[in-house]
């Protein structure tokens, strides 16, 4: 792989070129942010941790029939995955509420919903990702009305997946954000890495914060919350 051939320069993954024209290579780094990116910090081994866990996701979901654009595992911060042609949507699914859904609501954090809450926001930096529904979805041509429908479906299939197998190792799945694309043929994948960045994970005894929240909240021990996830999830030998 050649840094030179980057597509996308983030801060949390940076996206190259694969020696494979269907193909990108996702590499993990340690830096974090938060608050728009005001806030931030590099924490030691973050890239490792998510990129394993990331790769131990997707991995279940395939094998529970969940068509991701995963390849494989190329090395310890690194993966291969397919190109796609990504939507510019983001699918936040809420099991417990917590983070911005309690604020704008008014409910008490740790309130389980009745079902789990499914919220689409438009990726749209410029504007803030807005919160937005289903007919905002389609008359911002973001995608079809069948592809909504197949991206809804996906979903709650993946959080039916995902919630018994952190329950499994002590983990309540809070809330997790994912994003799907079109594959050449038209079909649709999720296009996106589950990780402490992107979603949160609470000790089901503790209650204890395993995710990105320690480092929002100043709480500290923000790489043992990282570690912590993928040392539970490597017993499973996903």
């Amino acid at each position: 792989m050649d840094t030179s051939d980057i597509i996308h320069d983030g801060v949390s993954i940076k996206i190259y070129s694969a020696d494979e024209p269907d193909k990108v290579v996702i590499s993990f780094t340690d830096d974090i942010t938060a608050f728009y990116k005001i806030k931030k910090a590099v924490i030691n081994g973050k890239g490792v941790w998510c990129n394993n866990i990331s790769s131990m996701i997707s991995r279940a979901l395939q094998k529970e029939g969940v068509p991701t654009y995963f390849v494989r595992q190329l090395n310890d911060t690194q993966q291969l995955c397919y190109k796609v042609n990504v939507f510019q949507l983001e699918v936040i699914v809420r099991n417990v509420i917590a983070g911005s859904l309690s604020q704008r609501l008014g409910l008490a954090e740790g309130t389980v919903p009745a079902e789990p809450i499914i919220d689409l926001c438009y990726k749209n930096s410029s504007l803030g990702d807005p919160l937005i529904n289903e007919y905002h979805a389609i008359a911002l041509g973001l995608l079809r009305k069948e592809e909504l429908e197949r991206i809804k479906d996906l979903t709650v299939k993946i959080n039916e997946i995902l919630v018994p197998i952190f329950k499994s190792i002590g983990i309540t799945l809070v809330d997790f954000k994912i994003e799907f694309g079109r594959m050449p043929d038209g079909s649709i994948v999720m296009a996106d890495d589950i990780t402490p960045d992107s979603a949160r994970f609470w000790d089901i005894e503790t209650g204890e914060r395993l995710d990105k929240d320690r480092f929002r909240n100043d709480s500290g021990r923000v790489g043992y919350a990282y570690q912590t996830v993928y040392e539970r999830l490597k017993t499973l030998n996903l």
